[in-house]
């Protein structure tokens, strides 16, 4: 899975384990020695508190991504 951080940004997160939907990468972390991501971030389920807060959204680590295709990436949370 060699990708970039910016290749990730609008990509849908979805959960293999329900299926649903946990909404579109917002940002990525990385560790800044490595140049490897650790993270993502995905908005949290409270769509309208998202416009005026960041404090919501969830942190999906590298291990849980299971896949990353075209237009969305499978988690395992």
């Amino acid at each position: 899975m060699g990708q970039k951080g910016m290749d990730f940004k609008h990509k849908e997160v979805i959960n293999i384990n329900d299926g649903k939907k946990l909404g579109f990468v917002q940002d990525v972390c990385a560790d800044l020695e490595t140049g490897t991501i650790t993270s993502i971030i995905v908005p949290g389920n409270n769509k309208i508190m998202n416009v005026f807060s960041s404090g919501n959204e969830k942190v999906i680590q590298w291990q849980n991504i299971k896949c990353i295709g075209e237009d969305v990436i499978l988690v395992d949370i």
